[in-house]
């Protein structure tokens, strides 16, 4: 371990690595054991040589953005945990905008209105990284932030960079290609047409009192714990809406709890905790959602968060 310690430190420096290192507080739901490694670089040749020193030594590679919409065992995880900190944003061209891995959400959003640039506004509020949205292929009300996406930089696990079209990341709902490849963003280009800042300012400020409404956003959670039923697959109840909160609030669960961890009374696809939770707490409560549906309604709720580590 000391030898690959040395090693990444090397490459990104030793403020930029950690051994053992817990990572409950840097997800959303303040739960998790440590990673081996948890490796923090901050240029793009950083990451390429991260990810070459891993293949070299075979060892695992998981990526962590800014921690919502996972959920990291008990028990950690092996290997590297990469948390890219890539942070630029830079205009191409007209109608062309780059941001890298590690830049928010919501910092990409302020970065466009500030420049009057329109096209993500509706996005203010969400959580998370450009990597993590692009990789789990984010949605809100609706749309998916693929549809504003033209390319995307890619790293292979052997550290080796591609610039692939959209059409080519195998978008679908909370999905990508990246599943499977377990290539690493390194930046996403996206469309953008020019806007009145005040306007954008005004759809930012209505998305963001939406989801206070509609979220308990005071709370620890990761967001939607489920995707929402498939109208190709799924079969609904007449009555009830395509919705994997209404299930699961029709399921009588709103309020359940399993020690720390607590289906939210605002809205039933999340999952909320206080200090005292752990990951366990949290998978039994999502493994008891999904049986109650299941059983009540006939419905299969699949995953929409992510499981790292041991399990």
């Amino acid at each position: 371990m000391t030898r690959v310690t040395g090693q990444l430190q090397a490459i990104v420096g030793p403020e930029g690595v950690s051994e053992r290192a817990p990572l409950g507080a840097r997800t959303t739901f303040g739960v998790g054991g440590p990673a081996d490694w948890l490796v923090e670089p901050r240029t793009v040749a950083a990451l390429e040589a991260v990810l070459r020193l891993a293949a070299s030594n075979d060892l695992p590679v998981t990526v962590l953005g800014e921690g919502s919409n996972v959920l990291v065992a008990d028990a950690g995880v092996r290997g590297i945990v990469v948390r890219p900190r890539l942070g630029g944003i830079s205009e191409l061209m007209s109608g062309r905008v780059r941001a890298e891995a590690g830049v928010t959400i919501n910092g990409l959003v302020r970065w466009l209105i500030g420049r009057g640039l329109a096209g993500l506004e509706a996005w203010a509020g969400t959580p998370g990284t450009v990597g993590g949205a692009v990789h789990g292929n984010a949605h809100y009300a609706g749309r998916n932030i693929s549809e504003h996406i033209v390319d995307v930089g890619l790293l292979s696990s052997q550290g080796v960079l591609g610039i692939v079209p959209a059409g080519e990341m195998g978008f679908g709902y909370d999905t990508s290609r990246l599943f499977d490849t377990k290539e690493v963003v390194v930046w996403a280009d996206v469309q953008v047409s020019a806007g009145e800042p005040d306007v954008m300012r005004a759809v930012a400020r209505a998305s963001l009192a939406h989801r206070k409404r509609t979220q308990p956003l005071h709370l620890p959670s990761a967001g939607c714990v489920f995707q929402n039923p498939d109208p190709v697959r799924d079969r609904v109840p007449v009555g009830i809406p395509w919705s994997a909160g209404a299930l699961v609030d029709r399921a009588g669960l709103k309020g359940a709890a399993s020690g720390g961890a607590m289906i939210s009374a605002t809205h039933a696809n999340f999952i909320v905790t206080d200090k005292t939770a752990t990951a366990a707490d949290i998978r039994r409560l999502i493994e008891r959602a999904r049986e109650a549906v299941r059983r009540q309604f006939g419905v299969e709720l699949r995953d929409e968060i992510v499981y790292f580590g041991e399990w």
